[in-house]
This record gives structure tokens, C-alpha cells and sequence, in this order.
């Protein structure tokens, strides 16, 4: 089916969801949820659609937009992401545009003609643009058969991006009453949601409200020591995959970005201080896997539509859940393998919350306070990470989920009376002035200039747990914050100070369990996953990705917009020799199988004469 097949329909129906699914996006069947909201749309509903992000949201209004007579409006907060869904829709015959303010008044004034002249299907515009005097009066000319908005969760104040453009999109339902509107999230909570429905002025919509269940994402928290070396370890297991790596500051992201590079990693930094050019630059280098991997702020990630991400790494803990799941679900897009990674200090969340304090008292602060304990509580937890996560928005999983790293690797306790007795005792002789790390150097018997300057290597507590390492002490401390026995005083530097609860402990009058400290994390990464167990020529798929890249190339695509992993995970599987066997693989419609399947087959062919 071409474009212009595509852009010409009127009148009835000429084509079901199911074909349009098969035939242009090469897909053979839904996913959950799919065919009744497109179904929903086709019958000219208003819908709220929750799908976590990869569950396959755009198919939800494009598909409906290729089955209806008409233009379907997309409204989408980011150039970025525009441009990328347009380059894909593109790709697979569809005549998609966006309209943005980066574009030059020629290619805007060849977009509104192809509008005008009913040559489009799908049009991307931004909030702010769609709500100008100038493009209402374009629109209302126009046979408008949807409007969807994307990343809906931004209109709601409750949401965690509330943007204030966004809230004025209720405006369109005044001037088109009678265009069916789709909103479309992957994080959304009750209150949310309701705020969507009621500031975008739906009408009894149809909501799916799907699994938030990333099962082939495996969530992993590790107690943050050294981070730059706790990263630089990381990645050697991950083999050059791509990959996002999420730091709280500008400041972090250069420094570790710096780093990397001067460990010969292939990284590169990106945060809202740099200039417009350069993070253009650094997000296309990323898309066509130039870059293997950005170190950012949360300035990046909201329009890298990228399959193939195979992790996403935490520097520094998010401020609430709704960012942390958005964040690490821009990994395993493509539904394979993927790792959600994150470094935790219980110091960054004093920081946070000192952060906090500082703003003025009202709603938004309760919302914000509240979503930054349900955080900490995600940090914390000594269960499942899945069914945390998944608890925290209304999903409730029975049975753990067997691939975060607190099913993995359970929590290990232990009598620690002694060794609280030790680390308490410690913090209370050097007359609680003194942070953390200080105090595991006088508890080890460290021979260092400050240690002795303080006089405190005459001390009895000095060198008492020399037995083991900073990093066991660290974690026995951190324990005992949380515990309740000892308070980081953030407006004295961090220092250790006791707390009431520690009193009698220390007289010896309790016990105390806790969890055997976690310093190696090699056991758990090196334990298998089922859903790596497909059985792929990895020969032929490696062959594969290389054809793909210099094709791409040639097109100036990222890859993925030519296939994605899954599908060359499929062909290097299926091993297709003709084009109905290609046609069987997911992820090659009609438009593909057109552009690109000679080379790929030539190449499975060669390979399978040939071998490696």
C-alpha cells in the first residue's frame, strides 16, 4: 500500500485495521489493548489510552488515521519526537508531516498546501503551535477525522511534567465539538487520569488502562560507592550496547561524561545548557548508533524513540516514580532483554528533600513531597522492585516477578548487634562532627593526616572494624539511618549524629538484624535470563545490524527506522529466502519488504552457502 493509496481514502472504509497492520507496519497481529481502542476511534469515541511505553501507544491513532477518511491531528511537546515518528511512518509509506518552528517557510507552506489538498494523513504539531489563530483557521477548513495527544500526562497538574501549554488544549473540544480526541500516556495515576478526561473535556471516553508491566526490563539497585567506577564496571558487561545514562546535574553529566571517554568509552553528554546545534548533533549521532551512549539530564529522552536501547542508568536517584519508569522505560523498546540500572545514596534523597523544604508551602508541594517518599520507598524496599512499582500505580502482582535483583539475589540478614554496636560507637567519640566517610576511616584504622590531626587514632573505637572493607561500613551506616539509629544532618554537612533509638543498643539491651551488605553485584548479572534464550544465528544477526547501518546510511535513517533489532533478531531466527517468508517477519510490511528486502535476503542467502 503506497502513500498516496494511503493519503486518498474518502468515503467508506477501504482498508480493515487488521490489513492496514499487516500490509504497512508489517506487524501480524495487536498487542494488548490495541485493536479495541483503534476500534474505539473508528467508531468516532473519545479515548484515554494508558500504555507503557514500547506497548505500541502511535499505533493507536495511526492505524485508525489510515482506516478514516481525513486528517489526523497528532499534538506531540517535542520536535524531536515529531520528526522521529514522522521519519518512521514515512519509512512505511505513510504521508506524515510535522509543523514546527525549526522549519523553514517554504517546507511550511508545502505542508499546509499537501493539508489543503487532502494529501496528508497524519500531521504532528506541537501545543503551542496548534492553539495559534492562524492554524485553528487552517484546521477548521480541513476534514479532521481525529485528534490524539500524545504524552498526555504533561496537562495534569497532578502529572509529574506538568506543562502549562498543554493545560489550554481543552480549547480545541470549543471549536471541533464533534472530532473524536484521543489522549495518550504510559504514566498516569488515578488522579491523573482523571484530570486528562476532564481538562481535554472528553466525552464518556473509552479508557485502557493496560499493564504497567515491562517484563523483559530487569530493575537493579545497588548501594552507590565509588559511582564512576561502578558505572565504567557496568558497562563492560553490556558489550558496547546503547544505552542512556541519567545524572541530577549539568555539573555530573560533563564530569562523567569526561570520564568515560578517558576510559575509551563511546559517550557523550547532553543537558539543556549546551547549544541547540550540539544537542541535535549528539541526539541524531545516538539515533543512527554513531553514539553508543548519552550521559544526560532529564533534557533528553522524551523524543528518542529508539527501539534498541538495551539500558538505562541511574546516577542519581529521580525525583518520583512517574520519571524513573518513563526513564528506564526508553530501554528494551523493541520488548528484548534490557536493564534498568540505578546507583543509590540515601544522601541524594537529603538532598532532594532539602531541595524541597525551600519551596513554598501549597498543593504542588504535598504532590511533589508525596511522590518523592514513594520514591525513596522504591529505593528501600526489601521486595520485589516489580511489584513496588507496579504497586504504586494501582497494578497488583501476587507473586514476585523473578528478574529485578531483590528476586535474584534475595536480602541476606544477619546478627549486626556488634557491628552497630561498633559503628555507633565510633560516630559518638568523634563527638558526632563528622560525616560518613570520615567516620569509616577511624573505624578501619586509617593512617591518614586528618585522622591524626584530630587526635582521633588514640580513640578505642579507632580501628575496631579494620575486618572489613569501607564499602561493608558504608552500608552498615546506611542501614542504621534507615533504621532509624542514626540521622545524616544535612544542614551540618552531612554529619553523623545518634538518635534517641539508639540508646539502648548501644547499653546492649536489643539486637539487631540486617541485611548482609551488598558489595558485588557480578553474581546477579551473571545469572541467565529466559528471555535471552532465543535461539538466533548471532553470526548472521551481527551481519545483519552491519547491513543495516551502511543502508541507513545511505539514507541518512537511524537503523532502526530501516528495521529494528527485533526484526533482524527474527530474520537471523526464521532465516527467509523469498519475499513471502520475509513478509512472515515482524516488523517488515509491504513498504519495506519493497525498499529493503533484496539486499537482506541476498545477505541470509550468501550466509547460509557460505556460513561465517
Amino acid at each position: 500500500m503506497t502513500s498516496t493509496l494511503l493519503a486518498e481514502q474518502s468515503g467508506p472504509f477501504s482498508a480493515t485495521p487488521e490489513t492496514i497492520l499487516r500490509d504497512t507496519f508489517g506487524y501480524q497481529s495487536f498487542r494488548a489493548g490495541q485493536q479495541e481502542v483503534i476500534e474505539a476511534a473508528i467508531d468516532d469515541r473519545d479515548s484515554l489510552v494508558i500504555m507503557p511505553t514500547g506497548g505500541g501507544k502511535s499505533l493507536c491513532y495511526q492505524i485508525p488515521a489510515l482506516a478514516k477518511p481525513g486528517l489526523t491531528l497528532v499534538i506531540s511537546p517535542l520536535i524531536s519526537l515529531m520528526k522521529d515518528q514522522v521519519d518512521q511512518l514515512k519509512a512505511d509509506g505513510v504521508a506524515a508531516e510535522c509543523v514546527n518552528s525549526s522549519m523553514p517557510r517554504e517546507e511550511l507552506i508545502s505542508v499546509f498546501n499537501r493539508m489543503n489538498s487532502g494529501q496528508l494523513k497524519l500531521v504532528y504539531v506541537s501545543p503551542e503551535r496548534v492553539l495559534t489563530h492562524d492554524f485553528l483557521d487552517r484546521l477548521t477548513s480541513l476534514q479532521l477525522s481525529m485528534i490524539a495527544v500524545d504524552e498526555a500526562h504533561c496537562i495534569s497538574q497532578w502529572g509529574h511534567d506538568f506543562r502549562p501549554e498543554y493545560a489550554a488544549l481543552g480549547q480545541l473540544r470549543q471549536h471541533f465539538p464533534h472530532v473524536p480526541m484521543m489522549a495518550l500516556t504510559a504514566t498516569a495515576d488515578d488522579a491523573t487520569r482523571n484530570d486528562i478526561v476532564s481538562r481535554l473535556c472528553l466525552n464518556d471516553p473509552h479508557i485502557y488502562l493496560g499493564s504497567f508491566d515491562r517484563p523483559n526490563i530487569r530493575y537493579n539497585l545497588v548501594e552507590k560507592h565509588k559511582p564512576v567506577s561502578q558505572v565504567i564496571r557496568f558497562l563492560a558487561t553490556q558489550n558496547g550496547q546503547c544505552g542512556i545514562i541519567y545524572c541530577g546535574s549539568r555539573k555530573k553529566v560533563e564530569m562523567l561524561t569526561e570520564k568515560l571517554c578517558n576510559n575509551h568509552i563511546r559517550a557523550a553528554g547532553y543537558h539543556a545548557g549546551m547549544d541547540a546545534d550540539e544537542r541535535a548533533y549528539v541526539q541524531e549521532a545516538f539515533q543512527k548508533d554513531d553514539i553508543q551512549i548519552v550521559v544526560a539530564t532529564v533534557a533528553f529522552g522524551m523524543g528518542i524513540n529508539k527501539p534498541n536501547v538495551r539500558f538505562v542508568l541511574h546516577f542519581d536517584i529521580p525525583r518520583n516514580i512517574e520519571s524513573y519508569y518513563q526513564e528506564t522505560g526508553r530501554a528494551g523498546r523493541d520488548g528484548l532483554p534490557a536493564e534498568a540500572m540505578m546507583l543509590y545514596d540515601p544522601a541524594d534523597m537529603g538532598w532532594l528533600r532539602k531541595i524541597l523544604d525551600e519551596k513554598e508551602d501549597g498543593p504542588q508541594k504535598r504532590v511533589e513531597t508525596h511522590k518523592l517518599n514513594a520514591m525513596n520507598a522504591f529505593a528501600e524496599a526489601q521486595t520485589c522492585r516489580r511489584q513496588v512499582l507496579l504497586n504504586y500505580f494501582g497494578e497488583y502482582r501476587e507473586k514476585p516477578c523473578g528478574n529485578c535483583d531483590i528476586c535474584l539475589d534475595p536480602p541476606k540478614h544477619f546478627d549486626a548487634t556488634e557491628a552497630a554496636q561498633k559503628a555507633l560507637s565510633c560516630v559518638y567519640r568523634v563527638n558526632q562532627n563528622f560525616g560518613m566517610n570520615y567516620v569509616v576511616e577511624v573505624l578501619r584504622g586509617m593512617q591518614n593526616i586528618r585522622v591524626r590531626e584530630q587526635g582521633h587514632d588514640k580513640l578505642s573505637t579507632y580501628g575496631i572494624g579494620r575486618e572489613h572493607s569501607h564499602d561493608y561500613w558504608v552500608s552498615i551506616m546506611r542501614q542504621l539511618i534507615h533504621k532509624g539509629l542514626l540521622f545524616q544532618n544535612i544542614t551540618r554537612n552531612s554529619t553523623l549524629q545518634l538518635t534517641e533509638e539508639a540508646r539502648p543498643l548501644l547499653r546492649g539491651e536489643m539486637t539487631l538484624e540486617l541485611a548482609v551488605p551488598r558489595l558485588d553485584t557480578s553474581a546477579r548479572a551473571a545469572k541467565s535470563d529466559k528471555l535471552a534464550n532465543r535461539h538466533y544465528d548471532k553470526v548472521l544477526f551481527a551481519k545483519l545490524r552491519k547491513l543495516r547501518k551502511s543502508i541507513a546510511d545511505e539514507n541518512n535513517l537511524p537503523p532502526y527506522v530501516v528495521f529494528s533489532d527485533a526484526t533482524l533478531m527474527d530474520m537471523a531466527e526464521i532465516l527467509p529466502t523469498s519475499y513471502g517468508e520475509m513478509l512472515a517477519v515482524n516488523g517488515v510490511g509491504q513498504v519495506k519488504l519493497d525498499r529493503y528486502a533484496d539486499p537482506f535476503l541476498d545477505l541470509i542467502q550468501e550466509h547460509l552457502t557460505h556460513g561465517s
